[in-house]
């Protein structure tokens, strides 16, 4: 029997201490630990890690705190576009999404894809015409609105600058434990299960004031989602466009399995060498095949969880907590 294992994340990003209250921040811990919970549990009972960590995600995108589904950031337009993926170890099959608007949860949509489909990757229109076929939600594109992401958009337009979720409370006055206008708003959840068994899965509403049609790492899978049964399972959050260029999340795997790395040594090299070494910001969760979990981010601060079967749930937000 594996030792089985969930982590989350829920964006990385700059912090605010200063001007964050314990409330707000006891709400954000609050919720991490019910989302870890609630993976932790269908691994408990023999579920399987794609069901854990589609259940994570989609939890994490049900949760206006984060950046993924209800709660998404605006675009230069004043629109949301969302995008997901997930991958599972086993098989090496993928699902993903991209540039949705009408999903309610486009994890699921990213699933639907994986399973009943001969493509890897739907984008727009066609994305929402599968969803639809499959039975998934619609909503209208306003579900996916809240008051705080329409003024975090009208501080990005006066500012003319396109932020990243979770990184300008210190200017805005915002509670948040981390500023939500230099916070990097993906979402995801890496899982092994007790048959041994790895998952991954990432869901964003993308970058504050983006342009449309932008895309970023978490629907492309190598870049923002990894899972390989012989190696790791990977989920990333940050400046999308390095992890792009990187590769991020397959390289983790790649330098374990061709370079007989650690996960330890793996995780450090992509975030706090290749990444940083492009001026790029964020984090990433991973467990390997052995069931060890690494939290690497160069970031300031990272919403983050973990639990294995019949162990504490940890959560944290800063560098030391």
């Amino acid at each position: 029997m594996a030792k089985a294992v969930i982590a989350i994340h829920g964006g990385a990003g700059a912090i605010t201490r200063a001007a964050m209250s314990a409330e707000k921040e006891q709400h954000y811990r609050q919720q991490l630990h019910a989302i870890v919970t609630a993976g932790q549990q269908i691994l408990a009972t023999g579920g399987s890690a794609l069901d854990a960590v589609t259940e994570a995600v989609r939890l994490l995108e049900e949760c206006p705190l984060f950046n993924a589904g209800k709660g998404a950031v605006f675009t230069h337009q004043g629109t949301h576009e969302l995008d997901a993926s997930i991958m599972d170890g086993r098989t090496l099959d993928v699902g993903a999404v991209a540039g949705v608007n009408h999903i309610r949860n486009p994890i699921l949509a990213a699933r639907k894809v994986m399973e009943n489909s001969p493509h890897v990757l739907f984008i727009g229109a066609g994305a929402e015409a599968f969803a639809a076929e499959q039975g998934l939600e619609q909503v209208a594109p306003d579900f996916f609105s809240t008051p705080e992401r329409w003024e975090q958009l009208q501080r990005a337009l006066s500012s003319q600058q396109m932020v990243l979720d979770h990184d300008g409370a210190a200017q805005s006055h915002s509670d948040d434990p981390l500023d939500p206008d230099r916070k990097f708003g993906t979402v995801g959840a890496v899982a092994l299960d007790l048959q041994g068994n790895l998952a991954a899965a990432t869901s964003t509403g993308g970058m504050t004031n983006k342009q449309v049609g932008r895309v970023g790492d978490s629907p492309l899978v190598g870049a923002g989602c990894y899972a390989n049964n012989e190696t790791v399972a990977v989920s990333c959050t940050g400046t999308g466009e390095v992890f792009i260029r990187t590769l991020a999340a397959y390289d983790v795997s790649a330098q374990m399995e061709y370079g007989g790395r650690s996960l330890q040594q793996a995780t450090a090299n992509v975030i706090h060498d290749k990444v940083q070494e492009l001026e790029g910001s964020g984090g990433l969760i991973a467990v390997d095949r052995l069931g060890n979990v690494v939290l690497p981010f160069n970031s300031e601060g990272m919403y983050r969880g973990f639990a294995y079967v019949g162990g504490e749930v940890e959560v944290a937000i800063y560098r030391d907590s």
